[in-house]
């Protein structure tokens, strides 16, 4: 692949997995929509586009993924919009970043793996800037606890889903096979959650987009340029979907953060950063979009 396109298709993606944030803000705050009806928008849609993706690619391909990583992806997407209804887009893409790359450094490490001097100052880093963004600190507002305690599951969630699908042969097919399996758990939701549920067409074409277009075009993009990737590259590219998360949060939706908040957001990125300048990172780090 040429280094133009490569660059192209790498930005694309990032661009693709920081939009899912920002959308599901965007519906949340400026439309009628709940976060039960988006999240099944959304899944249902990706499982769509997905499933036309790997049949037009591939006829007559065996359906890949498992349940044990669908119910993963589920738990991921369900507490990412459920969190959206309190966060911020940029302070949800740091909490949900943060706690992706924190459970698989703990996964590591029950595995019995060690931190070199590195990792260790990168992960207190990036610890200590997920304590000053939650924390208030002054004048500045904590984020609200129940929606920041939601995100960091989908954190752990996705976290979760990226190390078992880190070994996969097809990880699109694998992919449209995880979220078609979530159809069955959106109807649940759906069912639990009828006294509340709102249709709102604008809110539902967010919710589209955010499923066909940041989700599942997205992973396929992704997966498209991570094999001309250096696993360690792929992992440090992904530090620029809170970034953009964020800057498209203020831009685009006229969210503020203060200073206090900013310089807790660049540890969380600084510090992960650190944590992967001296790690072998594996094929884990090279699939974990959000």
């Amino acid at each position: 692949m040429k280094r133009s396109n490569l660059l192209l298709l790498t930005a694309a993606a990032m661009l693709a997995f920081a939009a899912n944030s920002v959308l599901c803000r965007l519906a949340l705050r400026h439309t009628q929509v709940d976060a039960a009806s988006f999240t099944a928008v959304r899944l249902v849609s990706a499982a769509l586009v997905l499933w036309l993706i790997v049949r037009f690619r591939s006829r007559g391909a065996a359906a890949g993924g498992n349940w044990a990583s669908a119910l993963a992806l589920f738990t991921y997407a369900a507490a990412f919009s459920f969190a959206y209804t309190g966060l911020q887009a940029g302070i949800g893409a740091l909490i949900l970043f943060g706690c992706v790359q924190a459970t698989m450094v703990g996964h590591g490490l029950w595995r019995g793996e060690r931190l070199n001097l590195f990792q260790l100052v990168g992960m207190g880093i990036a610890i200590a800037g997920l304590a000053g963004l939650l924390l208030p600190r002054g004048t500045v507002p904590a984020p609200p606890l129940g929606s920041a305690a939601l995100m960091m599951a989908a954190g752990a969630a996705w976290g979760v889903y990226s190390l078992r699908g880190r070994v996969v042969p097809d990880a699109t097919a694998a992919t449209q096979g995880n979220f078609a399996r979530t159809v069955p758990m959106v109807a649940v939701l759906a069912l639990a959650g009828v006294p509340s549920l709102r249709f709102d067409p604008a809110g539902f074409a967010l919710a589209a987009a955010s499923g066909s277009l940041a989700s599942g075009l997205g992973y396929v993009v992704w997966y498209t340029v991570t094999p001309h990737l250096k696993a360690a590259h792929a992992a440090t590219v992904q530090l620029s979907v809170p970034l953009i998360a964020t800057a498209a949060g203020v831009v685009l939706l006229g969210e503020t953060m203060s200073l206090l908040q900013l310089l807790a957001g660049a540890a969380i990125v600084g510090g992960i950063w650190l944590s992967l300048v001296k790690r072998d990172a594996g094929p884990a780090a090279a699939r974990t979009p959000r």
